[in-house]
């Protein structure tokens, strides 16, 4: 018990610290290279740049089924938003986060039920295995696959797998529980520096392709 208690206090203290630091430094030099970039090559973007064409496009497509993209693909679309609404529910509104967050800074909000929480982190693990049968199944997905794509949904399959299996007393839970800990940690470190860091771009891009699509070519870009 004292072992444990040695690496939970470690992995749910100054790693949980580590981790952040790193995922803001890593977030940060990220965008920074992507602006520096841009002035160096591309900086007649910056004249064709529209808020009102930006949050037209960015509207459309934070919205199930409003493009045609996604009405083609019916059961992508619906996979894709429950695991990214879940990607933002658990994370913010779980309990035992709340009170993590409560215990680590003094303050809190409110949180969701726990039979609501667990379902939902039960369907981001269904949606996580139709997205790897989808990369072994499907011919043109499989041929752009690689392992990299394995190992960025492995490192966002983990949070939730750990945690459903510690919460549900699957063997040791103080096993599943650190590990939960490491893989939420992994994740955090992760996006900057994988093809997670579509999380950081993608609202630059959608701006991007909404500006051109609506101020340049006058069309839609859903």
């Amino acid at each position: 018990m004292n072992s444990f208690n040695s690496i939970y206090n470690f992995v749910s203290g100054p790693l949980v610290w580590l981790a952040f630091i790193v995922f803001i430094g890593g977030s940060i030099y990220r965008i920074r290279n992507l602006i520096i970039l841009v002035n160096k090559k591309e900086r007649f973007i910056y004249t064709y740049m529209s808020l009102k064409y930006s949050l037209r496009s960015i509207s459309h497509w934070i919205v199930p089924f409003a493009t045609i993209s996604w009405r083609t693909r019916p059961v992508m679309t619906i996979t894709t938003f429950i695991f990214h609404a879940g990607l933002v529910i658990m994370p913010f509104f779980l309990s035992a986060h709340v009170i993590m967050f409560h215990n680590a800074w003094g303050f809190s909000w409110g949180s969701l039920p726990e039979g609501f929480t667990d379902a939902v982190t039960l369907i981001v693990i269904i949606c996580c295995v139709i997205f790897l049968l989808r990369r072994v199944a499907l011919r043109d997905v499989k041929f752009l696959t690689d392992a990299s794509d394995y190992a960025v949904l492995l490192i966002a399959a983990a949070p939730f797998i750990t945690g459903f299996l510690a919460y549900h007393n699957f063997g040791s839970y103080h096993f599943w529980i650190i590990l939960h800990i490491l893989s939420g940690e992994i994740m955090l470190v992760a996006i900057p520096f994988t093809k997670l860091r579509h999380m950081l771009y993608a609202v630059f891009t959608r701006a991007y392709i909404g500006s051109e699509f609506g101020k340049i070519r006058h069309a839609r870009d859903w």
